[in-house]
């Protein structure tokens, strides 16, 4: 290579969360949203060595080892007391808590539920087709409800609904090279939430985290977010800089 040449290379702009993770605005709310595509190595935490991570401190310690860090994360997922998760877990190809297709109780049982999947790309399936067609998944978590349906809302969120919580939720895109991670930085319905995936991101299918304990981790943009103890996390992994 020319030494010019080297130079200019050496000298181009990297990369940076700060691309990946924005501040955006929908109907007068404030959202983050953190984007990936199939390129970036994103992963699920839950348990290490020491036991079971609960925030992302403890998952950054852990990658810290490998000379890594978290890019970003937010939580992904409904938990137990005991912080195991609410329906399917898989890490890594290994299944440590299974699906859960019947009704329920709360926002997870609200059917249709649904799997955030990844291995080659995205997916996000309904519950009862991931246990029909069997997908392979590297790393899959189950929360619910879904939120958007191959391009129609979830059928039970109602526009005139008061609920409001802070929420955090995930979609893909149609050919699943992409995957958008949304939390909300004020309290918003149910039905906003999901129209910010399916109306302003163009996404057609969607699942909900979580609420109200929703969190997000984006050092670029000055965002370590505090709180309880957290059952799984999802989160890009990065050369520790």
């Amino acid at each position: 290579m020319r030494p010019l040449l080297a130079l200019l290379v050496l000298l181009a702009p990297q990369t940076t969360l700060a691309e990946t993770c924005r501040d955006d605005m929908f109907e007068n709310t404030a959202f983050t949203l953190c984007e990936v595509t199939a390129a970036d190595d994103l992963r699920l935490f839950h348990s290490g060595a020491e036991g079971i991570y609960s925030s992302f401190t403890a998952v950054n310690d852990a990658l810290g080892a490998a000379g890594q860090e978290l890019g970003f994360a937010m939580n992904a997922g409904m938990y137990h007391r005991d912080l195991s998760p609410v329906g399917l877990y898989i890490g890594d190809g290994v299944e440590i808590s299974g699906l859960v297709t019947r009704k329920g109780p709360g926002n997870f049982g609200l059917l249709p539920n649904g799997v955030f999947c990844w291995d080659d790309s995205f997916r996000v399936i309904e519950s009862r087709a991931f246990k029909r067609d069997a997908p392979a998944c590297r790393f899959a978590t189950q929360s619910g409800p879904m939120l958007v349906i191959g391009g129609k809302l979830h059928p039970k969120l109602l526009p005139e609904s008061d609920s409001e919580y802070i929420r955090n939720g995930v979609g893909v895109s149609s050919d699943g090279s992409r995957a958008v991670f949304a939390i909300s930085d004020q309290p918003v319905t149910f039905h906003r939430f999901a129209r910010l995936f399916r109306d302003h991101l163009g996404l057609r299918d969607a699942l909900y985290f979580d609420g109200n304990i929703s969190r997000l981790y984006a050092p670029e943009l000055g965002r370590h977010d505090g709180g309880f103890p957290m059952g799984p996390i999802v989160g890009t992994v990065v050369p520790r800089g």
